[in-house]
């Protein structure tokens, strides 16, 4: 059975460190009300009521290929798709249930074409899977906190069997890994009250999937949700720990460590807008500018950022995703240095930026010029080897003088004479050190 091994845990995690940005998609049946993933537990929604959904399902413009261009020229490095999400309708071709796209008009595996298209691509892919399982019969309906039938008594649990869901959805997890290639994440979502760690029956599941894709990394989420940060944080790992832990829709503040202070695997995932699964209602979109500098700010932090597109129900990427993507990607075709493999600085963060950091360089990202020469916190002149921007190399000059001799402690460096930013997103500062 697996258990933790320091050595071999910090191999698999050395591309994932080396990555820092990759893209979720969120996609399934819920794109045609298009309300959301939730939609079905949101609206408490019958399942008679939801059906009409999958006999229409049929999205005709997806082509993953496409939708992994996109990634790429953003300058992503991995994608995870939701392969089941709590609804229970899998995109994928699985020999244990008819609630399936290839059982749709569209008659298609989505899994294997996302997979196939991203792998062509270069990029890393992973799969999302729920624990939850709206659909199945097994899966506790009245009184669970999520199920859309939680409230009425007409959907007893009286008959349900969890070990027969457990069994199937555990045959589900091994179809995925033995059917589709190496995979190189599985994200698991989610555990909430008692349904936790064992419930799940994880050590088994877990040693299942490291034995089937050995290599793979596995988020937290069997043992916690967006909330807590998993055994691994307690520096207790479990048989069934997470990889890294998987905060949502927030940067952690500070950044992650486990509780004896040592750096912490992580990876925050982030909405365009305020929804994941498609959402024809919801145009409050997070402008490009403000997701590079999330992103930053994540890599600064030591974490990677996952960052979410839902796809419509004809199986396009919105075209506002598509324009910030767009624009990250010029941004990341000429800073990218200051991303891949880049980490903590172990510096004070300056007033005006960030600073990522990778080996013996030094990014200091400038979000807000400053009047005169530019101060580069944290080093001292000796240290200091040279300035260049890093979008066209050009020199940084290193300031002298009486303005600047009175702070004999600080390197100030020229970025331009123009009081407005090269970049006026993120102008980066390539310093190389001693």
């Amino acid at each position: 059975m697996y258990r933790f091994n320091r050595e071999e845990y910090d191999r698999r995690m050395a591309w994932f460190k080396q990555a820092r940005f990759g893209m979720f998609i969120h996609w399934g049946l819920y794109a045609i009300p298009a309300r959301g993933e939730w939609v079905r537990s949101t609206e408490k929604m019958p399942e008679e009521e939801y059906l009409p959904f999958f006999r229409e399902f049929d999205p005709k413009h997806c082509d993953m290929r496409e939708w992994a261009r996109a990634a790429k020229n953003a300058g992503m490095r991995y994608a995870v798709l939701t392969s089941k999400h709590h609804d229970g309708f899998c995109l994928f071709d699985s020999k244990y249930t008819d609630f399936k796209s290839t059982n749709t008009p569209a008659g298609r595996d989505f899994v294997r074409e996302f997979l196939d298209a991203f792998r062509a691509e270069g990029l890393k892919v992973g799969l999302y899977y729920s624990l939850l399982d709206w659909h199945h019969p097994d899966y506790p309906h009245y009184g669970d906190m999520n199920h859309p039938m939680r409230d009425d008594p007409a959907y007893s649990n009286e008959g349900r069997n969890f070990d027969r869901y457990l069994d199937y959805m555990h045959a589900q997890v091994r179809e995925l890994c033995e059917n589709y290639g190496r995979l190189d994440i599985m994200w698991f979502d989610f555990s909430y009250g008692d349904l936790r760690g064992e419930a799940w029956r994880a050590e088994e599941l877990v040693d299942m999937v490291r034995t089937l894709q050995p290599g793979i990394i596995i988020d937290n989420r069997l043992e916690v949700s967006g909330e807590g940060f998993g055994s691994l944080y307690e520096c207790d790992p479990t048989p069934w720990h997470g990889d890294f832990a998987s905060p949502e829709q927030i940067i952690p503040p500070n950044g992650l460590t486990d509780v004896k202070g040592g750096d912490l695997v992580w990876e925050a995932c982030v909405t365009m807008n305020g929804s994941w699964g498609y959402n024809a209602w919801d145009n409050f979109f997070k402008p490009a500018d403000m997701l590079i500098r999330k992103l930053v700010e994540c890599v600064s932090k030591g974490g990677n950022l996952l960052l979410n597109v839902g796809p419509d129900a004809e199986g396009r990427i919105p075209d506002r995703s598509l324009e910030t993507l767009a624009e990250i990607g010029r941004w990341m075709d000429k800073n990218s240095e200051s991303i891949y493999g880049c980490g903590k600085a172990g510096l004070p963060k300056p007033e005006y930026g960030r600073i990522t950091r990778n080996g013996n360089k030094l990014y200091y990202h400038v979000f807000e010029n400053t009047v005169g020469a530019l101060p580069l916190t944290g080093v001292t002149h000796g240290e200091v080897v040279c300035a260049r921007r890093l979008a066209d190399g050009a020199e940084a000059k290193i300031e002298h003088g009486w303005i600047y001799d009175n702070y004999p402690d600080v390197v100030f460096c020229n970025i331009s004479n123009d009081p407005v930013l090269p970049d006026r997103t993120d102008t980066v500062i390539e310093v190389t050190v001693r």
